[in-house]
């Protein structure tokens, strides 16, 4: 009798497998923003993106030329930028949360982040009549950053430590009352709010290099908290009495957490909008394909985040050409199915 290969779990991959993981990945990525440079209501070709992202200032009697690169460079390269940072911020906050709140159906919006950027715009919108991208972005930045200090504070009034069911509660109750808020001041002058739609369904039409440039700070910081944190997340997993006595410092790694989810997922609300799904799904491909190492959970997240992102952009503007669909809107279609192919194909990985 012939014994019987040990078949492996999904999500218990060799190191190798994990670096073959990640190449794929890298190349799946891409291939994911050469689409989204490429593809547009007028596609090109790779050489001609190529060309345009390589070549230094075309005469104006290139008419072609010129227009090529200009579509290249001032629009669809800021925009691909742009989805980079969006997935790989929201896809890592959304690791990040899970782990800490060890809640696999928790998104960035848990902790309020959302719905405080939500509100802040809104104030901006209502009260001051901001109403160009680059005017608001530092009020969305600023709601996600206030949205997580009081969630934060509400978990831990009395004196106890803001825990897993403690910041979801919180976080809960917050998204609640500030959504009334928003839906109340809306009400005020609807007109003024029709400048904020775009916003509002998670589009990246009308963003550019003065809404990424002042945001990119924070999600890179965010990022490499993030990655910081990894190794303490694998011991928050174990519960706090056996993380605290592996040397951990559970509080300081909560603290940290939330600060890396505020940077991460408040930049990417105030630059893309409420785009919404790529938290909670883009996580849980990771943690199939890695297991329940947050080290690897994170990397890969920050990789197919992005290419999530992307990819829903540019078939936003294939579908509907010559316009275009949200990227929030988008996402949901595609998350939805994959997360449940996902679950039903395996038993989801245990956090």
């Amino acid at each position: 009798m012939k014994p019987q290969r040990e078949s492996r779990a999904p999500g218990r991959q060799s190191p190798g497998g994990r670096a073959i993981a990640l190449l794929v990945l890298l190349a799946l990525l891409v291939v994911a923003v050469f689409l989204s440079l490429a593809v547009g209501s007028r596609p090109m070709s790779l050489d001609v993106v190529w060309g345009a992202l390589t070549s230094g200032d075309v005469p104006a009697a290139d008419r072609a030329a010129a227009a090529d690169r200009a579509a290249v460079v001032d629009l669809r390269l800021p925009r691909t930028v742009l989805g980079i940072l969006v997935g790989a911020g929201l896809a890592v906050a959304g690791a990040i949360i899970q782990a800490v709140t060890r809640n696999p159906l928790a998104d960035p919006g848990i902790l309020g982040v959302t719905s405080g950027s939500a509100f802040m715009v809104a104030v901006a919108v209502g009260f001051l009549g901001i109403t160009t991208p680059s005017g608001y972005v530092w009020f969305a930045l600023a709601g996600a950053l206030l949205a997580s200090v009081v969630v934060y504070l509400i978990g831990s009034a009395g004196g106890r430590s803001a825990g897993p069911a403690q910041l979801t509660l919180a976080g809960v109750a917050l998204s609640a009352v500030l959504s009334g808020l928003v839906s109340a001041i809306r009400l005020t002058d609807p007109q003024s709010f029709a400048a904020i739609q775009t916003w509002e369904s998670g589009s990246f039409q009308d963003r550019g290099w003065d809404v990424i440039v002042p945001v990119l700070p924070f999600v890179l910081a965010g990022l490499l908290l993030a990655l910081a944190l990894a190794g303490s997340l694998n011991a928050l997993a174990l519960g706090d009495d056996l993380a605290s006595a592996l040397g951990s410092s559970v509080l300081r790694t909560r603290v940290l957490a939330v600060v890396a989810v505020t940077l991460l997922a408040g930049g990417a609300t105030a630059m893309g909008g409420p785009i919404i799904f790529v938290g909670l799904m883009v996580p849980h491909v990771a943690r199939w394909i890695a297991g329940p190492d947050q080290r690897w959970i994170i990397t890969y997240s920050m990789l197919l985040g992005p290419v999530l992102v992307l990819v829903a952009d540019v078939l936003g503007r294939v579908v509907a050409r010559p316009g275009e669909i949200p990227v929030g809107v988008i996402t949901a279609f595609v998350g939805a199915p994959v997360l449940i192919w996902l679950v039903r194909r395996s038993r989801v990985i245990g956090l």
